[in-house]
């Protein structure tokens, strides 16, 4: 009988709280979207921060992430548990850079954001086959969180979603 890998990893390592989403990875149900979701506050938070500040933990959260996922994939022994969500966690903080945050952009950059990371439409699923590692797990997030940007952008300019 397999060990649990999640019997493999410990809440109290930083590298471990941070890939399970500070714990929302270990929903049983959709954790993906519950990383996701457990983002939303940090958003709102950077938000009020000043566009520098969110940009830079955004793009540390990128980077950083790349190590957090790959030391918690190796800890695991599984490459790319659904418990890992940090991947989640950075997506969300790009898809909401230099959008104004409200509840209804909100709801829309974690509705694009989502439906980009699950279909996977190409490049992201390129992405996902073909990079591997602490790197394989973030990069299918860290293009699905750059389109839904785009995405959110077009939207603003078009008019269908409040400018800043």
């Amino acid at each position: 009988m397999n060990q649990d890998p999640l019997q493999n990893l410990r809440l109290s390592h930083p590298a471990h709280f941070l890939a399970l989403g500070f714990g929302s990875g270990l929903s049983p149900v959709a954790p993906g979207t519950m990383g996701t979701l457990a983002t939303l506050p940090l958003v709102w938070l950077l938000a009020l921060s000043g566009q520098t500040s969110y940009l830079l933990v955004a793009v540390l959260a990128c980077i950083g992430g790349v190590w957090i996922c790959g030391r918690t994939a190796r800890d695991m022994g599984v490459h790319d548990h659904g418990a890992i969500v940090w991947d989640e966690v950075a997506g969300m903080l790009l898809t909401m850079i230099a959008v104004p945050v409200t509840w209804l952009t909100l709801l829309v950059g974690f509705v694009l954001f989502r439906v980009l990371d699950i279909i996977k439409p190409w490049p992201i699923s390129y992405l996902d086959k073909h990079v591997h590692g602490g790197a394989g797990i973030m990069a299918d997030d860290i293009l699905a969180g750059v389109m839904a940007c785009a995405l959110m952008h077009l939207f603003i300019y078009l008019g269908w979603l409040p400018a800043l």
